[in-house]
């Protein structure tokens, strides 16, 4: 447990995470560095980092307060972090005054035994400076909690926007999760109380969200919380669920009966890499399947045994396609590294050249306007047994509307720009290409990017992904797969900057 208080005294803090080796859970509640906007950690939540995230982040004042902790089992190498004061430009000529009260339904009691919720103003943006808190109060069974929309600024761990999901009374209860991007998913409660909270910071508004709950029986909430991406799957049983039927989480397992669970009061979580603990990998038409079995016995003793005992079958399909959606504005500055995930989790990073040795990360990365930027996207864990191959590329000035004023870059994997230049796709983990950077006419500096890629198995000779370029029509794979789209940046390129005459 430990606090590093960052006080220069002046400045805006620039605080870069440039190593990180935790471990991992989707909400960080094992091991995890918390980043706070102030001189203590009762000051604003910038953001957590856990597993192999990596963020820099930026203070509104002249301090920043860092704290660490790790639980009572598995250690990692930890992180490396180093900060500097800087003159960010962008806070102090980007000022403007507006009102915070919107005047839209925030927060509130609801205590039916199923109702529905927004965001403030939606379908229509949410404000700057939102805080709100619904309290979710039915008074009996579990809670099943559903985002079925969610549209909120994205940021790797969540920093900016996010909307938060508390297991009881207050916020100050466990939490099950944040969500941000377009991430949605389910949650349950282990009683008859939840609590969430939506927060934004002072730029930047999306459309936001709508969820919807309803009481359900213990015994359809068997599972609170299951999830998987590309490199980890975690699996959350209900303690209360388990004790019901007579087990305890020393009593649970999987196929691989030397991974153990994590277990307190309220949850049974296993959380391991999506390749281990006996998990069986398949490809069903054109997707890879993990499947395993989570058991629960009675008895810890003996070998044998006649009884009935629990089991659930665990599966986990990744969607052979992935999109990815950055932005860079062509309004004179900032920058960051590019990260989307779907079903499979892709990253997209910018290089500073060809050779792709160096990711960009100062800030604010400047670029001209038609000077060539270099893009790899690649498979978070990285399996050598899948390839990864650019589909579909296209920009538009607005990140809701990839339709009205679309231009390809890239389009059924031939190149539609004449800029545009591929250097590797469909044949490795990765995939690399360039453009020359452009702006809309008769719009705003904004552009938007929206990447799809298609994941396929490396052996299958026939894929789509080694067919390549494809001028025919071809059927929509959203009709047969899903498709998860993730804002990330913004990136801010800096644009038309008059050169000496040539």
């Amino acid at each position: 447990s430990c606090y590093w208080y960052i006080r220069p005294g002046r400045g805006i803090i620039e605080l870069d995470f440039s190593y990180v080796n935790i471990e991992y859970h989707s909400s960080c509640i094992y091991d995890a560095v918390y980043v706070y906007d102030g001189s203590s950690s009762s000051s604003r939540l910038l953001g957590r980092l856990c597993g192999s995230q990596r963020a820099t982040f930026y203070s509104t004042g002249a301090y920043l307060t860092v704290y660490f902790k790790s639980d009572n089992s598995v250690t990692y190498q930890g992180f490396r972090a180093n900060y500097q004061v800087t003159v960010f430009i962008f806070y102090f000529f980007k000022c403007s005054c507006l009102s915070i009260n919107s005047g839209a339904p925030c927060g509130g009691y609801l205590y039916g035994s199923n109702d529905t919720f927004y965001s403030p103003n939606y379908p229509n943006s949410y404000p700057n400076y939102a805080s709100c808190y619904w309290y979710i109060r039915p008074g009996r069974g579990i809670i099943e909690l559903d985002f079925s929309y969610v549209n909120i600024e994205y940021h790797s761990s969540c920093g900016y926007d996010a909307v938060y999901v508390y297991d009881g009374y207050s916020s100050s209860s466990r939490l099950l999760g944040r969500l941000c991007g377009s991430q949605r998913a389910t949650f349950y409660s282990t009683g008859a109380y939840l609590t969430v909270y939506f927060s934004s910071n002072y730029i930047g508004t999306y459309q936001g969200f709508r969820a919807n709950y309803q009481v359900v029986s213990i015994k359809s909430s068997n599972i609170n919380n299951s999830h998987c991406n590309s490199a980890n799957m975690t699996i959350v049983i209900s303690t209360f669920y388990l004790n019901s039927l007579g087990y305890d989480g020393s009593n649970v397992y999987l196929d691989d009966p030397l991974c153990r669970p994590q277990f307190s009061k309220y949850n049974v979580t296993f959380s391991f890499p999506i390749d281990s603990c006996g998990n069986v990998k398949t490809f069903e038409d054109g997707r890879t399947v993990y499947t395993n079995s989570l058991r629960a016995y009675p008895t810890t003793y003996g070998e044998i045994t006649r009884q009935d005992h629990l089991k659930l079958l665990v599966g986990c399909r990744m969607e052979q396609d992935s999109v990815s959606q950055i932005m860079y504005r062509v309004e004179h500055r900032d920058n960051s590294s590019i990260t989307g995930s779907g079903r499979y989790a892709t990253l997209m990073h910018f290089y500073t050249s060809s050779s792709f040795s160096y990711k960009v990360t100062q800030v604010p990365y400047e670029v001209l306007l038609n000077q060539e930027l270099f893009v790899q996207v690649e498979m978070e864990n990285k399996d050598r047994s899948l390839v990864v191959f650019i589909d579909t590329c296209l920009a538009s000035p607005s990140p809701h509307d990839f339709q009205t004023r679309a231009y390809y870059l890239v389009r059924n994997g031939c190149g539609a720009d004449s800029t545009y230049k591929a250097y590797a796709s469909g044949f490795n983990n990765y995939a690399r290409f360039s453009f020359k950077a452009f702006q809309f006419l008769r719009a705003t500096e904004s552009v938007y990017l929206q990447c799809k890629v298609l994941i396929c198995q490396a052996s299958d000779a026939n894929s789509r992904c080694r067919r390549g370029c494809s001028r025919r029509k071809t059927r929509d794979l959203q009709a047969q797969h899903d498709s998860q789209t993730l804002v990330t940046g913004p990136i801010q390129l800096k644009g038309f900057k008059k050169k000496d005459k040539e």
